[in-house]
């Protein structure tokens, strides 16, 4: 048996978990599922008042309400965060925008915000967290990325990019810190129901609810994943036309998206 890139969790009953991105989305459905599963978890994102929401009823949850984009209240949510849990186990990092652009309607402040949100503030997260993890000598990192960073897409023109920025992001990390004994999660979702995909105006094909995206998420984490893509049909199609040569690539994306 082929041995998992990282060690399944096979009990979240006190699992020390860091959820930054929990006010709604996917990020909402996993915090909640987490919760119920009997993990101890501190809820992070801007808005305080919709963490207090989900948080509410959940003795073991806790809330740190500050803005991922500033780098100097990094170091003061880990410690916060440090207060509550103790220690950490995992930290999922899913804040995100979602600007969806044509190469003909390139908005330079949008490209600037999206990757100042999608890609820096990662940065300015790991900068506190891999050292609190390897002071532990354990502990997981999972950031959430996408599938569309597998190739070009119509309108991905910004958010793509930054999602790409993390594939490749998170396999450095994978590299240097799981022989180091920390784990590494790259969770690539496709379409899910949030307010972020309720902007586009095209089918989305296997589009899921938060629900069921936070269920992979779990189920990912338990069977000890490097990449947690879903749904896995549209997911590992879209992976393998990535794979193909450039010029049937390029007239299967054209026909797929009738673009």
């Amino acid at each position: 048996m082929i041995r998992p890139l990282n060690t399944p969790i096979a009990d979240w009953s006190g699992k020390r978990v860091w959820l930054v991105g929990a006010s709604s989305g996917i990020g909402a459905a996993l915090a909640l599922r987490l919760l119920a599963s009997g993990a101890h978890v501190v809820l992070s994102a801007r808005r305080a008042e919709q963490l207090q929401v989900i948080a509410a009823g959940y003795p073991h949850a806790r809330c740190v309400a500050f803005d991922v984009t500033d780098s100097q209240a990094w170091p003061l949510a880990l410690h916060q965060t440090l207060e509550h849990l103790g220690g950490i186990d995992l930290v999922v990092m899913g804040a995100a925008r979602y600007d969806p652009t044509h190469s003909w309607e390139i908005d330079l402040a949008q490209v600037e915000k999206s990757f100042d949100l999608n890609v820096v503030s990662m940065y300015r997260g790991l900068s506190v967290i891999v050292p609190q993890l390897l002071t532990q000598g354990s502990g997981g990192i999972a950031m959430i990325a996408s599938i569309s960073a597998y190739t070009g897409l119509p309108r991905a023109l910004i958010y793509g990019a930054t999602k790409a920025a993390l594939n490749n992001l998170a396999q450095t990390l994978y590299f240097e810190l799981a022989p180091r004994g920390l784990a590494v999660y790259l969770i690539n979702p496709g379409f899910v129901k949030t307010p972020m995909t309720a902007v586009n105006d095209f089918e989305m094909p296997g589009l899921m609810t938060p629900e069921q995206a936070a269920q992979a998420i779990m189920t990912g984490f338990e069977k000890g994943r490097f990449e947690i893509r879903f749904p896995r049909g549209f997911a590992n199609v879209l992976r393998w036309i990535a794979r193909v040569p450039d010029r049937l690539r390029f007239a299967l994306l054209h026909r797929l998206t009738k673009m």
